[in-house]
Parts: structure tokens; sequence; C-alpha cells
């Protein structure tokens, strides 16, 4: 019973944060290489834009694991996208930098080249060329939905 309680506790703590993060009207920050802003909630909606890791947005409102926001830059691109995509920690980019967006990009996320370096010691074998091959692969968006209709897939949200 102590373990339910203190587990309830703690969602609602972390719940609390994510709901904290995400307020209409506060600032969050593009935390993915690029992130496309849709025109609904859909993974399918028409996209409006694509902004870039770090650009700051506005956010107009929540619903559920989507967030609908504007660009700091330019308020003519607003759009809806997944709150994965954004933090309320501020991206600032060192000055004489020589790393890569992809390494700051999972810098931001809390993985690092020392990180990695400790998983080909503690994993070997792991072969990181492909990963770096398949993070390139892409598929349109018209593909992919063709192919969950041919096989008769659920779509989800």
């Amino acid at each position: 019973m102590k373990k339910a309680i203190i587990a309830l506790g703690l969602i609602m703590f972390v719940c609390g944060l994510v709901g904290a993060q995400a307020n209409r009207g506060g600032t969050m920050f593009v935390a993915t290489r690029t992130v496309d802003l849709k025109a609904g909630t859909g993974f399918f909606a028409r996209t409006n834009a694509t902004l870039n890791y770090g650009d700051a947005v506005t956010v107009l409102q929540v619903s559920g694991k989507w967030i609908e926001v504007r660009s700091a830059l330019n308020p003519s691109l607003n759009g809806w996208t997944a709150t994965a995509n954004l933090t309320a920690r501020q991206i600032v980019p060192s000055s004489g930098t020589t790393a890569t967006t992809r390494e700051v990009a999972l810098a931001g996320k809390g993985f690092d080249r020392e990180v990695e370096n400790t998983y080909r010691q503690t994993r070997g074998g792991l072969n990181y060329a492909d990963v770096d091959k398949i993070e390139a692969i892409t598929v349109n968006e018209a593909a992919l939905l063709r192919f969950l209709q041919e096989g008769r897939l659920q779509i989800g949200d």
C-alpha cells in the first residue's frame, strides 16, 4: 500500500512538471533536429511549417500529448506538434563549438560522446554505424499512410 501511494505521488509530481512546462503563453524550445508544425493533432495532418533545433515557440494550447505553438521568430508560423518535441529549457549553443546539430540534440537529451563510449565498452559488439544508417532512413508521409491503409493497420493519432 505504501509503495502504491508513493508511486501515485510520483506520477502526480511528474504530470505536474509536464503541465507546468507547457502553460499557455509560455515559451518552449524545439528539442529535436527539426519539428513539423501540423494543421491538426494527427500525425498525418498537413504540415504548416518546419522549425529547427533550439527555435523558441510560444504555447497557444495543450491537448493531451499535443501542443499548439507559434514561432517566436516568425509569428506567422504556427501549428501542432507532440509535446515530446519541445523542452522548457532554453538551448544555447556555445560560440566556439564544433559539435554537429545531431550531437547538440543528443546532448540536450543527455546522450553525448562519453555516454556512447560507455555503451561501447559495456555492451561490446554494438554497431553504431548501423544505427546511423537506420537514422538516415526517411519515408514520406504519403507512402507511410498508403502502407497503413493497404495493411489495414490502425492509424492512431
